[in-house]
């Protein structure tokens, strides 16, 4: 199972200048559940957003470079070496950026999307793809107003990919 994980915001913005724009710590702890225990594809650049091998997982960087290297992590020439390298594994997530994310959709790579919405519109200049509702089908959501800890409201969004 390839699980697609992603926070986006209404606008479908991920992120700006390899950062997050927002922090929800509901969002934090939900990716550290979802993610624990498993092995995690994620381009060069949000590894380099995240600065280190996260606890408890197998990071996999997809990088272009051959010489690129990380201690702690696997490295993958493209996202499909990646998948290669995890392929006996029952969970993978595939967990960004931007480009990353459109490969994995636009390449039919993916069964299902784990999205974290943020209810509100921010200046970007990273976009999640849209999701085509002919593709996917929602089959969970869970809404949640903005809190002390959490300044936005948000929804955990499951989907999965739509029988032929």
């Amino acid at each position: 199972m390839i699980t697609l994980i992603a926070a986006i915001a209404k606008n479908n913005a991920l992120g700006k200048n390899n950062d997050l724009i927002w922090h929800l710590p509901a969002d934090l702890k939900r990716f550290r559940q979802l993610t624990t225990g498993h092995h995690m594809i994620m381009g060069r650049k949000t590894y380099e957003s995240i600065g280190k091998p996260l606890p408890n997982r197998t990071t996999i960087i997809v990088s272009r470079n051959p010489e690129y290297f990380q201690e702690g992590c696997l490295m993958a020439s493209s996202l499909e070496d990646a998948i290669q390298i995890s392929k006996n594994e029952e969970v993978i997530c595939i967990v960004g950026g931007e480009q990353i994310y459109r490969q994995a959709l636009e390449n039919d790579l993916v069964d299902a999307l784990d999205i974290t919405l943020v209810h509100h519109e921010f200046d970007a200049d990273a976009f999640f793809p849209e999701i085509d509702t002919k593709i996917w089908e929602e089959i969970s959501r869970e809404d949640f107003k903005a809190d002390e800890k959490n300044k936005f409201d948000y929804s955990f969004i499951k989907y999965q990919k739509r029988a032929n």
